[in-house]
């Protein structure tokens, strides 16, 4: 008799069990058929998500793609076993970068790698994913879940996202005509977002609290739930502005590497950004982080987003009418600073004030 008679050996002895993947994709299929809008109806299950731009109402359109994942965030996540917002984070990182670029988000897609798969654990997950697009208005159009043993330990995951959108021809942002004396607004963050949590981590180790002990600066929830808060969508709003007021030259997700990093990307060369840090509302957790940690200011903004999620460029003149239509919406705008010229070989950012940590 042969080895393999012998043994007998099947997918599931190795690890891997289909009958989970099965039951996940049937739990998952309400929450995925909650994302349809014009342009994408079908059932997951394909090789392959479909979606009709000229359904969507575009006709010359230009497709604009982003990817990303939630980082180490996903660490805390997994140890205090709250697996329903993270999805959101994957969403955000993925719809703020293609609005930001003038683009309406269309369709995402998500991968989402573990050891051993927990349907329930992964549909709650999924679920997230799906309140992230119904927030940016897109279609979960497919994804994938991959089971692999002796590649992720215990109850360890990874989760990447890719989003697609569209703008009409000659509607992309920035526009070529930001000049010095512009307006710099920002709109509020809901925390942390999604970057820089290694640090949050290594803060948290020092400060020796435990995820379910109560968060020291939000009232009512534990660490893990306060740090856990996810990033905020602004999708909406800024696309409601963009084509309501048509005054907005640029825009800036505030992600890794903060201020210093981001806001240089939407620049000419020839200006900078001149921020009046006095003008942030820091939310109480970035403060508690720079204590329990010593972290310097200079620190902080280069790693965290320091409460501004999002910043808008505007010619001084419209800054009251953008404002206007984005706190319509819900969103908290803050008057940050303007574009000044750049000397040469000098930074693209410039601070005034003082950081209210």
């Amino acid at each position: 008799m042969s080895e393999a008679g012998k043994n007998g050996l099947t997918y599931s002895d190795a690890g891997v069990d289909i009958d989970a993947g099965n039951l996940m994709v049937e739990k998952i299929k309400p929450a995925v058929r909650s994302t349809r809008r014009p342009g994408a109806d079908g059932e997951i299950g394909g090789f392959g998500g479909l979606f009709d731009l000229r359904a969507a109402g575009f006709t010359d359109p230009v497709l604009v793609a982003a990817n990303d994942g939630v980082g180490t965030k996903l660490k805390i996540a997994i140890d205090a076993n709250q697996h329903d917002t993270v999805g959101i984070d994957l969403v955000a990182m993925c719809v703020n970068d293609l609005v930001v670029q003038g683009a309406e988000p269309l369709f995402f897609l998500d991968y989402f790698a573990t050891g051993k798969l927990d349907p329930d654990q992964g549909a709650a997950i999924v679920q997230g994913i799906a309140a992230g697009c119904r927030d940016a208005g897109c279609a979960l159009i497919g994804g994938e879940t991959a089971e692999m043993p002796g590649m992720y330990a215990g109850g360890d995951y990874d989760l990447a996202g890719f989003a697609v959108g569209a703008a009409e021809r000659g509607q992309l942002l920035p526009v070529g005509d930001i000049a010095a004396g512009d307006m710099i607004l920002g709109l509020t963050s809901s925390g942390v977002h999604s970057n820089g949590f290694s640090l949050v981590r290594k803060i948290v180790t020092v400060s020796k609290l435990d995820w379910s002990d109560a968060a020291p600066f939000a009232d009512g929830k534990t660490l893990g739930e306060a740090l856990l808060t996810p990033t905020r969508i602004y999708v909406k709003p800024l696309l409601k502005a963009i084509r309501e007021t048509g005054a907005i030259k640029a825009l800036a997700h505030i992600t890794g590497g903060g201020f210093p990093e981001n806001i240089p990307r939407v620049l000419p060369k020839n200006l900078a950004a001149e921020i009046d840090l006095d003008s942030i509302p820091v939310p109480p957790v970035f403060s508690w982080l720079a204590k329990t940690g010593g972290v310097e200011a200079k620190e902080m903004l280069r790693t965290f987003n320091c409460g501004i999620g999002m910043i808008i460029v505007v010619a001084a003149e419209n800054a009251q009418a953008v404002t206007d239509a984005l706190s319509a919406e819900g969103e908290v705008v803050v008057p940050l600073g303007r574009m000044v010229a750049r000397e040469e070989g000098a930074q693209g950012v410039i601070y005034q004030g003082t950081l209210g940590l």
